[in-house]
């Protein structure tokens, strides 16, 4: 057993496939894309990458499915269970790295008034698939599940404020002059 620093990353690849009871890193992939990819985001090569270096540090076992395409199956070891309820139990702080283009090209000097109309017309779209979503399946979403929903609905109300905000402040500038 392989002593390996544990990243988020990691943790979100324990997370799955504790959820799921057993899953190939293809099953953990598409479980991410559709569950926590909203708030974050991981490389598909590196949910590979990650099974490979959880298996060899002895935090998940592999099986072979006999029937079908005998893809390679994973479940969390003993010590793979208790490493993710040490970190859902560690309170930790860590920075939130924004990574919104829109204010990147901002900081940038792009124009707000080319901004601020697109930016907006996404975040209220994704606000109200979120709002839909809460809606539709909040009653089947576990207690930690529906809080990182809230968290995405408020995310995207601060969104839309804050080009709401941007829009009236080239308002009141006045139109922009073309350089």
């Amino acid at each position: 057993m392989a002593d390996v620093r544990l990243t988020t990353s990691s943790f979100l690849v324990l997370g799955i496939i504790d959820e799921l009871g057993e899953a190939s890193a293809y099953d953990v992939k598409v479980q991410a894309a559709r569950t926590v990819a909203p708030f974050w985001s991981v490389p598909h090569a590196q949910v590979y990458a990650q099974c490979d270096r959880l298996l060899e540090a002895g935090l998940l076992e592999q099986v072979r499915q006999e029937s079908g395409r005998n893809r390679r199956v994973l479940a969390l070891t003993e010590h793979g269970r208790t490493a993710l309820r040490e970190w859902l139990g560690d309170p930790e702080f860590e920075p939130v790295e924004a990574r919104e283009r829109g204010i990147l090209k901002l900081w940038f000097g792009a124009r707000p008034q080319v901004l601020a109309p697109v930016q907006l017309d996404e975040h209220r779209s994704t606000l109200r698939s979120y709002a839909e979503l809460a809606e539709e399946v909040g009653e089947l979403l576990t207690p930690g599940q529906r809080e990182a929903l809230e968290f995405g609905i408020r995310y995207e109300q601060m969104m839309v404020d804050f080009w709401t905000w941007v829009r009236g402040r080239e308002e009141l500038r006045g139109p922009a002059e073309d350089s």
